[in-house]
């Protein structure tokens, strides 16, 4: 399997403060990663990276065999689908939800006289039912809920058909329910053979859905762990991520990790 992602040695530095400090990470084809660390911990800023839209202060950053500094992001954007706050801070309140995911198709977040083709239509249409979207279709984004918000943006990042999928805490916010529904239908997308590799940021295990299979650790800007769920998502390293005791449990297809008690 060929990399989508290799980061070499990669600082971010913002006066004078390493947001993410010599950051060593690879993906490969078809893997599902989580980021989980504490506020702070330089999770957005490696997405950032990531997405072409925020350049290394050192180090090498490659994104589909492209090294960022000798390609033209704007032909390696498009390969890219993005879905977190940044996104949806971008997109008009005033479009409905079936335009705020065709407008992707052109790579543009706003409808201006674009002729669509009924193929950019069906697609629109098929991700949006994936993502329980159906009912909506003619809702203006900036009525929706925050978690129909999330389903939106994850249908319109999915419209390039990208090769890499990164999802910058898209549980954030929501109810329980909402929150279910969300990692149940990331669940059924991380275990599709035909999806993106995918990058998920989150703060919290009990929204990494089945199918994820890889997780990264980060504290501070420095990696503490980085491989197979099964080996590296131990209450040893998420205890040392967090700064406090913590016991991680797998329940069927779900983890769950608790404070120890005080004394």
């Amino acid at each position: 399997m060929s990399d989508v992602l290799d980061l070499v040695d990669v600082s971010v530095v913002r006066d004078g403060r390493a947001l993410v400090d010599e950051v060593s990470w690879s993906i490969k084809e078809g893997e599902r990663w989580v980021i989980l660390g504490p506020n702070g911990a330089g999770k957005t800023t490696l997405l950032n990276v990531a997405s072409s839209y925020l350049f290394p202060s050192s180090g090498t950053a490659t994104i589909l065999g492209e090294q960022l500094g000798k390609v033209d992001v704007f032909e390696l954007r498009p390969r890219i689908g993005v879905a977190g706050v940044a996104m949806s801070e971008k997109l008009p309140k005033r479009q409905t939800v079936l335009q705020t995911v065709l407008t992707a198709a052109y790579g543009m977040t706003a409808t201006w006289n674009e002729d669509y083709e009924e193929i950019d239509k069906e697609r629109a249409l098929a991700f949006l039912d994936r993502l329980g979207m159906t009912e909506f279709l003619d809702r203006r984004f900036g009525t929706l809920s925050e978690g129909e918000r999330k389903r939106t943006l994850i249908a319109r990042a999915l419209m390039t058909d990208p090769e890499l999928l990164l999802l910058d805490e898209p549980a954030a916010g929501l109810d329980l329910g909402g929150r279910e529904d969300l990692v149940r239908r990331l669940g059924r997308l991380a275990r599709d053979p035909l999806a993106p590799s995918m990058i998920m940021v989150t703060h919290h295990v009990e929204e990494i859905a089945p199918g994820f299979t890889h997780v990264l650790m980060i504290r501070q800007g420095k990696v503490l762990a980085a491989g197979p769920m099964e080996t590296e998502l131990s209450s040893r390293n998420l205890s040392l991520c967090f700064g406090l005791p913590l016991v991680v449990e797998r329940n069927g297809l779900r983890w769950t990790a608790t404070g120890l008690p005080l004394k």
